[in-house]
């Protein structure tokens, strides 16, 4: 039998193979040339720098600009802010006093006691607020949310490179960074020293680092050799940095808050399933059996033990200190960080309390109750009798449903493809397993007390869904002009009207003060107040 890849047979028997083929971010031959035509390389290069450049300012300007408004301690930041400074204070978070929220306006004696204080939030995203807090001191609004302003930012910058992967195009990364630069969930929970936020950093971290494992370590195993082309069990590896680095990222997404485990979990068995496709299409004879028995378990440890260790290095505070809540329930610091765990899963599964902004995950598609942050009634500031500020965590409406849409046809796409009749980009696959990971779980508690700000770990996802769904509406290089034409229209109007309703509900995301009625116009549902 003789392989028909020319190009790998070129090398010689005793080559040696290497483990990873090197990396290389240059721009595709197809790429180069388009360039090189239309707009001339040097053109071209610039702008691959300079789209992610001004999307990242942009982002930028969006969430700092004003950050210490409004100067007081917002919804759950009364928690956060609080466990923040105790952790950089005590090294645990401990207990604090009556009017305690107040102290921190006027840093008065904060009334903050070394007793430790049962908290449900692993430490790592206190920890980061923190560090902002010690810049300017536990008074500084801008302190409080300086940490999750920034990778905030960084999400934006994430979901741009992201996006350039999956897609190839500057356009179509340009298109998913910009949407969520400008989305309103995501500026709001940037603005916000909540965990979610930062929570949201971490996963697309992970993300893009699974997606280089993947375009590295795919073509090694698809790789045969000329003795064996049809190998019994094809290449174990154990040269994978970028999935230990995506096990560290994503272990740090548990270590802020434990839904961080449902995307260590999805992105897994997406690698496990991967490598079991690429084995099939090299040939391998056993290639389930191959990706589960034997690449399987050296995957998971490459992936979920540098997660395990990120995860309790996040603990340190708690485990070197004897003031922690159940720091003295064991001998042994592990076995009572163990103890203490357990208690944290009980209270996660029976938390039913009641909220007037609780929102069921199965609601969430529907945009039914966006999380009001922070309002105020002021009659003076804005030139009428009855003035209003609030922080609304409303999504930009027609990004969100869009990309709602978007996601269902993907999973459309994908159905069809499974049952033969159509066919299936691999990049589609991303947004999905993403979605899964950050959605379908909540389905499973639907007594639990949870919130539609949640979802602003959903939005990157959707985004990219909507990012790749457009490209399809704008048309490929192979179809005729005038369907080209039209697609790239509706595209380009969609765009405008998105970047209008995002500057027309700005108000309503940053607090700024604004007549009563106007406020009014931005709640389209009767949810939305």
């Amino acid at each position: 039998m003789t392989d028909p890849r020319p190009d790998e047979r070129a090398q010689p028997a005793t080559a040696p193979v290497p483990l990873l083929p090197p990396f290389d971010d240059r721009p595709t031959r197809y790429e180069r040339l388009r360039d090189a035509v239309v707009l001339g390389p040097e053109w071209g290069r610039m702008i691959r720098w300079f789209a992610p450049l001004v999307i990242t300012l942009l982002a930028a300007v969006l969430r700092l600009v004003n950050l210490g408004h409004p100067h007081q301690l917002a919804f759950d930041e009364t928690y956060y802010v609080k466990d923040a400074w105790s952790l950089w204070t005590l090294g645990y978070e401990g207990t604090w006093g009556e009017n305690a929220n107040e102290a921190f306006l006027t840093l008065q004696q904060l009334p903050l006691d070394e007793k430790g204080s049962f908290i449900v939030h692993p430490p790592l995203g206190k920890w980061l607020i923190a560090l902002g807090m010690s810049i300017g001191g536990p008074d500084n609004s801008v302190g409080w949310r300086l940490a999750t302003a920034l990778l905030g930012v960084g999400t934006v910058l994430l979901t741009y490179l992201i996006a350039r992967r999956l897609s190839g195009s500057v356009v179509v990364a340009s298109i998913a960074g910009l949407l969520l630069a400008i989305d309103g969930l995501s500026i709001v929970l940037s603005r916000t020293a909540l965990l979610d936020g930062i929570l949201t950093f971490f996963l697309m971290l992970g993300v893009l680092f699974v997606l280089i494992d993947r375009e590295r370590t795919i073509p090694v195993v698809q790789r045969r050799d000329d003795e064996t082309p049809e190998p019994l069990w094809g290449r174990v590896l154990w040269r994978r940095p970028w999935l230990v680095a995506a096990g560290v990222a994503l272990g740090a997404a548990c270590a802020v808050k434990w839904s961080g485990l449902y995307a260590l979990a999805a992105f897994g068995l997406y690698v496990v399933v991967t490598d079991a496709l690429a084995r099939r299409r090299a040939g391998t004879v056993l290639w389930p059996s191959a990706a589960v028995f034997r690449q399987g378990p050296v995957s998971f440890v490459l992936l979920v033990v540098p997660a395990l260790v990120v995860y309790l290095a996040s603990w340190t505070g708690w485990l070197v200190t004897n003031g922690g809540w159940g720091r003295t329930a064991d001998p042994n610091p592990l076995i009572a960080l163990w103890k203490y765990h357990q208690s944290i899963l009980n209270f996660h599964v029976g938390l039913v309390s009641g909220h007037p902004y609780a929102s069921p995950a199965w609601e969430w598609p529907l945009l039914l109750r966006p999380t009001a942050v922070w309002v105020d009634s002021d009659t003076t500031s804005c030139g009428t009798d009855h003035c209003i500020a609030v922080v609304s965590s409303i999504p930009n409406p027609l990004i969100w449903w869009a990309g709602v849409a978007a996601a269902v046809y993907l999973v459309y796409r994908l159905v069809r493809f499974l049952l033969g009749r159509g066919t299936f980009d691999t990049a589609f696959a991303w947004p999905l397993v993403g979605l899964a990971a950050t959605w379908v779980p909540w389905l499973l508690f639907p007594e639990r007390t949870i919130f539609q700000f949640y979802t602003v770990a959903m939005m990157p996802f959707l985004v990219l869904a909507l990012a790749l769904t457009l490209r399809e509406i704008a048309g490929r290089a192979g179809d005729a002009l005038h369907r080209r034409q039209a697609g790239q229209r509706t595209v380009a109007v969609f765009l405008v009207v998105v970047v209008a309703v995002s500057a027309f509900y700005y108000p309503v995301w940053t607090g700024m003060s604004v007549p009563y009625e106007f406020w009014l116009l931005h709640n389209w549902l009767p949810g939305w107040v």
